[in-house]
């Protein structure tokens, strides 16, 4: 199996077997959504996409950030540990976020997309295992200039590791999400915006057994679990 990686300007050119990477937080909170229930999760580039979504179907809900903040007019932030004691039930939810969708969207040559953080690695890793394909590639979406998104290269290195079977630092990997230019929003215990139970949902290791894969239904990615 041979693993590369790959960036938000760079994943457009991935094939095969994609892995779009976001820790803090969007595909962290998706996970936290389908644990809540949420039956499917349609995810989007930008915020006009969601509310054109919703327009056509009332019954969405809307969730997701612009640069870390709530959005007007959106039932959910981007934050996991909010969405821990409701109860998403059959809901179909919209998801945009400043990385980790544009990751999906942006994989316009990929077959097959999956969406990961750390609190579904394993699944997330024996599913691929099972499609046992030629090439995966594993896209950073939180790399950008300035030392940010070492959280999701972390992600992506115990994705590798666990692939190819090779040992890997538990403890390494959280401290790298905590110690991570985005982990620095979490150190505030009166934020709103930036809970430190984010933190601590995001490197919850294994927290779900589930893979959260993407399929393209007329124009859309939309996205379930798979156990």
């Amino acid at each position: 199996m041979r693993i590369l990686r790959a960036t938000l300007k760079t994943c457009g050119n991935a094939t095969g077997l994609v892995v779009a990477i976001d820790v803090l937080r969007a595909f962290t909170t998706s996970a936290y959504a389908f644990a809540a229930g949420a039956d499917q999760i349609t995810l989007v580039s930008t915020i006009e996409e969601a509310f054109s979504l919703r327009e056509q179907k009332p019954g969405l809900l809307l969730m997701g950030e612009v640069e870390g903040q709530p959005i007007d007019g959106f039932d959910f932030g981007n934050s996991p540990s909010a969405l821990i004691d409701l109860d998403l039930n059959g809901q179909h939810l919209v998801h945009r976020s400043t990385a980790g969708t544009q990751g999906v969207t942006r994989s316009i040559n990929a077959n097959t997309i999956l969406a990961s953080s750390l609190c579904c690695i394993s699944a997330t890793v024996r599913y691929v295992k099972k499609k046992s394909p030629a090439t995966v590639t594993l896209i950073e979406t939180g790399v950008f200039s300035g030392g940010w998104g070492d959280e999701d290269v972390a992600c992506a290195d115990m994705i590798e590791n666990l692939l190819l079977d090779e040992p890997y630092d538990l403890n390494s990997i959280i401290r790298r999400v905590q110690m991570s230019r985005s982990g620095s929003h979490y150190l505030d215990p009166t934020s709103s915006v930036f809970p430190p139970k984010d933190i601590k949902c995001a490197i919850a290791i294994d927290h779900f057994d589930f893979a959260m894969v993407v399929s393209r239904r007329n124009g859309q990615m939309v996205m379930k679990t798979v156990p």
